[in-house]
């Protein structure tokens, strides 16, 4: 006898990961949260383009997803997620970095710290931190910072009324003022502004940075709601391009990626109120011999999407709290709930716009 006698299966790759290879079925006890979830939890949902997935399926199951922040009623609804409304929790557009969020959770706690910082002039202006959120720009300048202080308002009803707050990362790599410290959604002139090589500078974040400011953001999470439990997850999603002087995108990618798998988990294993949610794996590692990926090898596919959200629902026990007659097997079961939960269209991404300056 020693510690690897009579392990569960999971425990084992060969029957935890080869046996199920190329099947598309749940590999089972792949996630147990650690943390205790119930129907009538409320989740709020923010981060990078693959996190939109998760909070669809939340509410496409029947979970109660929190949109703090709705699209006006005078918005049409095929227009709404263009507006960035129904994309997350709250209109902040996509959040690729713990930079980033940290930035809003920041400025929800004192206002007076907001950066007043615009992009654009005469009748167009856009937001650095959500440049995407209001195609053709704000009007004025008045418009934007109401939008903002909008948005500040529902972070903090939400983070005050939810039960768990899920965060994907996406990116390490960021643009911020060198003057200011404001970090901007993407690289200025990319989908606004004016690039200047004197005023912005770029960062790829280390292990210790991206842990430090997880560590921050939940602590002003519990600032606000002493009870709020976090869900950590990694978008699979590879970069579109790398600013890192003379790197491949490849080597970037997965630089970039490791270091955020290994900050959540590293979180997860923290604090007992943290959990992380293996999306990153099911999606990228090759071993499953699934096509995850579209041709471009970077947008996943539909059935890796629905194969992601068939784990996460059953890691949540919608099954188990379900009241009720008897339930189909636990495969069929989470695959007819990925059905109803695969969101209609494709995820919102500001960073593929990038691949427009590729020339090659």
């Amino acid at each position: 006898m020693n510690p690897y006698s009579k392990l569960p299966a999971q425990a084992y790759w060969r029957t935890g990961v080869a046996r199920h290879a190329g099947s598309g079925k749940l590999l089972p006890k792949l996630w147990s949260p650690k943390i205790a979830l119930s129907r009538e939890d409320s989740f709020l949902t923010v981060g990078s383009c693959f996190a939109q997935h998760i909070g669809k399926a939340l509410h496409r199951a029947g979970l109660n997803r929190m949109l703090v922040e709705k699209a006006p009623a005078v918005l049409p609804e095929k227009m709404r997620e263009q507006f960035g409304y129904g994309l997350f929790s709250f209109r902040t557009g996509n959040v690729y970095t713990a930079s980033m969020l940290l930035q809003w959770l920041r400025w929800m706690a004192d206002p007076s710290r907001m950066d007043r910082e615009i992009w654009g002039e005469g009748d167009e202006f856009h937001d650095p931190v959500r440049p995407s959120i209001e195609p053709g720009g704000f009007e004025s300048v008045d418009d934007l910072f109401a939008a903002r202080d909008a948005t500040l308002t529902a972070l903090r009803r939400g983070i005050e009324q939810a039960d768990v707050f899920i965060f994907t990362l996406g990116l390490t790599e960021t643009w911020s003022n060198r003057e200011t410290g404001l970090v901007y959604a993407s690289c200025p002139g990319t989908q606004a502004g004016d690039f200047d090589s004197d005023r912005h500078q770029f960062t790829n974040a280390r292990f210790a940075t991206v842990l430090d400011q997880l560590q921050q953001i939940r602590d002003l999470l519990h600032g606000v709601n002493p009870r709020m439990r976090m869900i950590l997850t990694v978008s699979p999603v590879p970069l579109t391009a790398t600013a890192v002087p003379g790197a491949h995108v490849l080597v970037s990618t997965v630089k970039s990626k490791s270091i955020l798998r290994a900050v959540a988990g590293e979180m997860a294993d923290l604090h007992d109120d943290v959990d992380y949610f293996p999306s990153y794996e099911l999606v990228s590692h090759p071993a499953l011999s699934l096509p995850m990926f579209e041709a471009d090898r970077r947008e996943v596919t539909p059935e890796g999407v629905a194969f992601v959200m068939r784990h996460f629902l059953a890691g949540l026990g919608v099954d188990e709290m379900d009241a009720g007659p008897p339930r189909p097997d636990e495969d069929a079961q989470a695959r007819a709930r990925a059905d109803i939960a695969l969101a209609e269209g494709d995820a919102i991404c500001d960073e593929v716009e990038l691949d427009k300056y590729n020339e090659n």
